[in-house]
């Protein structure tokens, strides 16, 4: 009989004991704000955090680089935009060259301005990026990834932008200066001819920087969006409902101090009391 009353007590401690590790479970998951303190919690949910958190991890390098890429793609954006104005004037300058009434000290005075011109490209072409690395690539453009399956350059290379069939955008404008200077008629057509295709290749090159650039920009976009799906869904899954959990922490204090009450109670009775 007394084995049977202690093997009763010792079953109702332990009940109250999980009933206390219940009131602080829900008292912690108040005062942290979520639910799942531990893996056992909630095994299923507690996994998906899991690889939501590593995911969230990965977004951030990623608009690391994207934030990177956008940079880039503008710095070279304003670099090409001067590019084209300067390439625009020096086909203006020869053109205004190619008038056969100016007089060939004239023509030197236009010479000296694309040769101005021509310094300002070469100026471009080697120009540096926020980072000190080269703006546009001297061999291959730079590569970024942006997410697990995008990876291309914000920037093309040197030669995607300032060269045509193997000649500098730089050499052209020199080119048209020497014609210039010789007074030659069909040697400062020909010049027009080439800056011509010079100018086309400007336009090329700012349309390629826009594409790319409008592409990083839909990229973020999506990163972005998909950040806060991310953050949403965490929520959901490890956030503490406040009120719910405070309706609930009630309701168990209620039941451990009515636990603790009637343990009180018939523990105040005697041995004899039982035993009779």
């Amino acid at each position: 009989m007394i084995n049977a009353v202690g093997s009763r007590m010792m079953i109702e401690i332990n009940r109250q004991k999980s009933l206390a590790r219940a009131v602080s479970d829900t008292q912690v998951s108040i005062s942290t704000g979520k639910k799942i303190q531990r893996p056992s919690d909630d095994p299923v949910s507690a996994a998906r955090v899991d690889v939501i958190g590593r995911a969230q991890a990965n977004s951030k390098a990623w608009e690391t680089n994207l934030d990177t890429g956008l940079s880039l793609n503008s710095q070279a954006d304003t670099a090409v935009t001067g590019m084209a104005d300067r390439m625009a004037l020096a086909r203006e300058l020869v053109l205004a060259g190619s008038n056969g009434t100016l007089a060939q000290t004239d023509r030197n005075s236009i010479a000296t301005q694309l040769d101005g011109i021509a310094d300002e490209l070469d100026g471009l072409v080697t120009r540096k990026s926020a980072n000190g690395q080269p703006l546009f690539a001297p061999g291959t453009a730079l590569s970024v990834r942006y997410d697990e399956n995008t990876v291309f350059a914000p920037v093309p290379s040197q030669a995607q932008v300032f060269d045509v069939g193997g000649v500098s955008l730089s050499q052209m404008v020199r080119d048209a200066a020497t014609a210039l200077r010789s007074g030659s008629a069909p040697a400062i057509g020909a010049s027009l001819t080439t800056l011509d295709a010079g100018v086309t290749k400007t336009a090329d090159a700012l349309g390629d920087i826009g594409q790319r650039g409008r592409r990083l920009q839909s990229l973020q976009e999506a990163s972005r969006a998909h950040d806060i799906d991310l953050a949403s869904e965490r929520t959901d899954l490890e956030a503490t409902d406040i009120s719910e959990a405070v309706a609930k922490l009630n309701a168990q204090t209620l039941t451990l101090e009515a636990a603790q009450a009637a343990f009180a109670r018939i523990n105040r009775r005697t041995l004899l009391d039982i035993l009779s």
